[in-house]
C-alpha cells in the first residue's frame, strides 16, 4: 500500500504541471467552470417553510395544541414552556415556566380551559441510568390573557428509570386517558432486556387515567387496560416491545393510533399501536430478526405498516393522517418525518384491505423533524429542533424556468479541462489525507473545487462541543465540491494496469438562513462511473450499482481472481458523511496537517499552502487543535505502533463509532481521546459475541478476543466497515492483531 500512496502523487503531480494550473507563486486560481448546480434528483413535489418566519426557539423538542383554542405550548430541550398565539403572522412566545430539566413531552389536558392542567415528561439527565430519572408531572396554569405557571405547582405523576432511549411523547386519546412513551432506558440492543418483560413499565406505551387516582398513586389504572389482573405485568401497558417509539398520534376519524419507531442497526417504522400488542423488540427489529435468542412475551409480533432502511431514514418522527383543509390532495395520507435525514413522506393504509395503498416521498429538507403537530385546524406543523421554527408543508409552484441540467458525464461538470486526460480544471486543487480510508486497495485521488474567491471558515464547526474526543470541522461555501476517484490495478503489482472505476463528487447546497453553531450542512453524493473507454464516466442513477472485476493475480487459482466492487448509492453517503462528522471526512484539520507536492518539486504543508493562497476568512492559527499531530501515515513503519494503529481505526471507524456518530456500539475510536476514555478496553460488546470466548471490545495482550479485530476480519453479515468495502484489508489486520498483542494489560 505505500508505493501506492507515492505513486498516485507523482501522478496527480504530472497532471498539474501538464496542465499549466500550477505556478511557483503562491495565487490561487479560481475555479468559475462549475456546473454542479442544483440536484440530480426530479424537483420535490412539496417544501417545507417556515410558518412564522421571525420565530426562533432554542431547541425545542416537544409542542402541543391547548384544547379550544388556537394557542400552542412548546417545551425547549432545556426545560422553558413557551405559549404562543398560532393565529398571529408573528407571534411573540411567552413564557409560561422554567422547569430547568430536559423536557421531552408536554400536552394540555383536554379541559384546560376549566383545570390548566399541563402534563409534561422530562429527565434530569437523559443519558445517565436513574432508577426513577424519568417522570410525568403536572403543572397548574393560571389562564387568562398571558399563561403563567410556578414551578411548585408541579405534582409528580409517575417515575420510571431513565437511561438511552427515554421515549417521552405524552398524548390525549379519544377516550380521554393519557397516553405514554417510556422507552427501553437502554442506549444499545435493549441491554436490561425490558422489551419484552411486561414487569416493569420500560419498553412501552402506558395508558393512564390522570382524572381518576387511585387512593396509593396519582392516577388510576383503566380497567380496560390489556394486561389488568395479570400478576406478573404491569397494569398501566397498553402496548410493549418498543425500542423508542419517538411521537405517535390520534386519528379522530377511524381512532387509529399511528407510532414512529427508531431503530437500531438497520431499519426504521411505522406502526398502527394496537392494544396489547407486542411489536418485537428486542427479539425483532420491525419486521426482522435482531435478537431471536431472547426470551419472547406474550402475544404475536405485530408487523410494521412500512420500514424504511438506515439509507433513507435514521431517526423516525412520528407524524399525524392530514385531516386539515389547505392540502386536500393529502388529506387522509399519515404523514411523518425523520430527524436525521430530514425527509418528509407520506402513506396511505387501507384498514379493511390491511395494506399501503401509496407510499411516497414529500419532500427532502434540510429541518430537524423533532416532532409533528397539528393545529386548531388540523394544518400540520414541523418543529425544528436545530433552527428553532416551527415549518408548515406546502407544494411546490411550478414553474416556466426550466431547470438547469445536472451533468450527466463528468466531462460536464466543469471540474476538468480534459476528462480523457485526467486534466482538472483551473482552481481545482489536489489534496491528500494523513490517514486514508480503506476502500479494498483501490487508488485514490483527490481534489477540492471552492468556487470563485468564496473562502472556507476554519475550524468553525464545533457542535457537538461536548462530545468526548471532538475535533472542530470546517465550514464551507455554497457550491463547492469535492472529487474523489478511485482506480485499481486490474493485474496485481502492475502499474500500467490501473483503471479508473468511478468518481465520487460530494457537492455542499448552503441551507438558507443556516449560520448558526450547529453546522447543520447539505452534502450530496454523486457518483460517475467511468467508461471501458476510460474517456468519460456517466452519472450513476441513485440506487448505485455492484459489478465484479476480473483481477490478474499469480496468487489466486489460475492466476484471476474476482473482486466485488459496490458504486454507493446517493443515500449510503449520508450514513458516513454526518454532521457528528464534520461531512467532509478528508478535509479537516488533523487529515490535511501533512506535506504534499503541489506540482514545483518542493512538497509544503497543505494547511499553510492553502492559508497562503487565501483559502480561509482568516488568517489560520497557530494552536489549532488539528496541528498537533493527532494522525500519522499508519503505513509509516518510522511512526510508533501506537500511533499507526489509533490512526487506522479513526481513519476508518471514528466517523460512526463517535458520540453521536450512527455506530450503534457505544465506544469511540477517535484518535484524539485517550484509549483508556474510548469505551474499548474491557467493555462487553454490544451487538452479539459472534461464538468468541468472553469477547471485549479490546483485550489487551489477546487479540483473539478483541472484537475489534475480528469484525475486521469477517467477510459479510458482521463486517466491519459495514458498507464501502468488500474484502478484507490485511495489512491493517496484521498491523491491529499487533498493536493489540503488545498493549499493557
Amino acid at each position: 500500500m505505500r508505493w501506492q500512496c507515492t505513486r498516485r502523487t507523482v501522478f496527480v503531480v504530472l497532471i498539474l504541471l501538464m496542465s499549466g494550473s500550477l505556478t511557483e507563486a503562491a495565487e490561487r486560481a479560481l475555479w468559475t467552470t462549475s456546473k454542479v448546480i442544483g440536484s440530480a434528483e426530479p424537483p420535490d413535489p412539496y417544501r417545507l417553510e417556515l410558518a412564522y418566519p421571525k420565530l426562533k426557539l432554542f431547541e425545542p423538542l416537544s409542542a402541543a395544541l391547548i384544547p379550544g383554542s388556537k394557542r400552542l405550548l412548546v417545551a425547549e430541550r432545556p426545560g422553558k414552556v413557551w405559549v404562543l398565539d398560532a393565529s398571529s403572522k408573528e407571534p411573540q412566545p411567552q413564557l409560561v415556566v422554567d422547569l430547568k430539566r430536559t423536557v421531552y413531552g408536554i400536552v394540555a389536558h383536554p379541559q384546560f380551559e376549566k383545570n390548566g392542567f399541563v402534563f409534561v415528561t422530562s429527565v434530569a439527565d437523559p443519558m445517565n441510568s436513574s432508577a426513577n430519572g424519568s417522570r410525568l408531572t403536572r403543572i397548574t396554569v393560571s389562564r387568562g390573557e398571558t399563561l403563567t405557571a410556578d414551578a411548585a405547582s408541579e405534582k409528580l405523576i409517575l417515575e420510571w428509570p431513565s437511561g438511552g432511549h427515554n421515549g417521552g411523547c405524552v398524548r390525549f386519546g379519544l377516550d380521554g386517558m393519557l397516553y405514554l412513551v417510556t422507552g427501553d432506558g437502554s442506549g444499545i440492543a435493549d441491554s436490561l432486556q425490558t422489551g419484552q418483560d411486561l414487569s416493569d413499565l420500560l419498553g412501552a406505551i402506558l395508558r393512564l387515567d390522570v382524572d381518576h387516582p387511585s387512593s396509593d398513586q396519582a392516577y388510576g389504572i383503566p380497567k380496560d387496560n390489556p394486561f389488568v389482573g395479570d400478576a406478573k405485568a404491569r397494569g398501566e401497558i397498553w402496548s410493549f416491545g418498543h425500542r423508542q417509539v419517538w411521537k405517535f398520534s390520534f386519528d379522530a376519524p377511524t381512532g387509529q393510533m399511528w407510532g414512529g419507531e427508531v431503530g437500531q442497526d438497520l431499519w426504521e417504522m411505522v406502526y398502527l399501536i394496537q392494544r396489547g400488542g407486542n411489536y418485537g423488540w428486542s427479539v425483532r427489529e420491525g419486521a426482522h430478526p435482531f435478537r431471536p435468542e431472547r426470551p419472547k412475551g406474550p402475544a404475536e409480533f405485530v408487523a410494521p405498516i412500512v420500514e424504511h432502511p438506515h439509507s433513507d431514514f435514521r431517526s423516525i418522527t412520528g407524524g399525524w393522517v392530514y385531516r386539515g383543509k389547505r392540502l386536500p390532495e393529502l388529506v387522509g395520507a399519515y404523514i411523518y418525518g425523520d430527524y436525521d435525514t430530514g425527509k418528509v413522506w407520506m402513506l396511505r393504509y387501507d384498514a379493511k384491505a390491511k395494506r399501503v395503498t401509496e407510499h411516497r416521498e414529500l419532500c427532502d429538507t434540510q429541518v430537524r423533524i423533532v416532532e409533528i403537530i397539528t393545529d386548531v385546524d388540523g394544518e400540520i406543523l414541523f418543529v425544528d429542533f436545530a433552527g428553532g421554527g416551527l415549518h408548515r408543508l406546502v407544494p411546490v409552484p411550478p414553474t416556466t424556468q426550466p431547470k438547469p441540467p445536472f451533468p450527466r458525464k463528468l466531462s460536464e461538470t466543469g471540474l476538468f479541462a480534459n476528462v480523457k486526460n485526467y486534466k482538472p480544471a483551473s482552481g481545482v486543487i489536489p489534496y491528500d489525507v494523513v490517514a486514508p480510508l480503506w476502500s479494498d486497495g483501490a487508488i485514490k485521488d483527490r481534489f477540492m473545487a471552492v468556487p470563485g474567491d468564496h473562502k472556507i471558515e476554519f475550524d468553525a464547526v464545533t457542535y457537538p462541543a461536548e462530545a468526548p474526543g471532538n475535533m472542530p470541522g470546517w465550514r464551507f461555501p455554497d457550491g463547492t465540491v469535492f472529487v474523489k476517484t478511485f482506480s485499481l490495478e486490474t493485474e496485481t503489482g502492475n502499474p500500467k494496469s490501473v483503471r479508473r472505476l468511478e468518481t465520487r463528487l460530494l457537492h455542499h447546497i448552503k441551507m438558507p438562513g443556516n449560520d448558526d453553531e450547529y453546522g447543520a450542512q447539505v452534502w450530496n453524493g454523486y457518483t460517475y462511473v467511468w467508461n471501458d473507454e476510460q474517456t468519460d464516466a456517466e452519472l450513476l442513477d441513485a440506487k448505485g450499482l455492484d459489478r465484479v472485476f476480473k483481477i490478474k493475480d499469480k496468487l489466486a487459482p489460475n492466476g484471476v481472481r474476482e473482486q466485488k466492487w459496490h458504486f454507493p448509492s446517493r443515500a449510503e453517503c449520508a450514513l458516513c458523511h454526518t454532521m457528528a462528522a464534520k461531512y467532509v471526512l478528508g478535509a479537516t484539520t488533523e487529515q490535511l496537517n501533512r506535506n504534499f507536492d503541489f506540482g514545483d518539486g518542493k512538497p509544503k504543508n497543505q494547511l499553510k499552502h492553502f492559508d497562503e493562497l487565501g483559502y480561509f476568512t482568516k488568517p489560520m492559527p497557530s494552536n489549532a487543535k488539528g496541528l498537533g499531530k493527532v494522525l500519522v501515515d499508519y503505513h509509516d513503519s518510522k511512526q510508533t505502533l501506537d500511533a499507526r494503529a489509533r490512526s487506522y481505526l479513526h481513519a476508518n471507524c471514528s466517523h460512526c463509532h463517535r458520540k453521536w456518530g450512527g455506530g450503534n456500539a457505544e465506544f469511540i475510536l477517535l484518535a484524539s481521546l485517550p484509549l483508556a476514555e474510548t469505551g474499548t478496553v474491557g467493555v462487553r460488546p454490544g451487538q452479539g459475541l459472534f461464538e468468541l470466548t468472553d469477547p471485549k471490545v479490546l483485550v489487551p495482550g489477546d487479540p483473539a478476543r478483541s472484537m475489534v479485530l475480528h469484525r475486521m476480519k469477517k467477510i459479510g453479515l458482521g463486517r466491519m466497515p459495514h458498507i464501502a468495502s468488500n474484502s478484507v484489508d490485511a495489512e491493517a489486520v496484521e498491523l491491529i492483531e499487533r498493536w493489540i498483542r503488545e498493549l499493557p494489560k
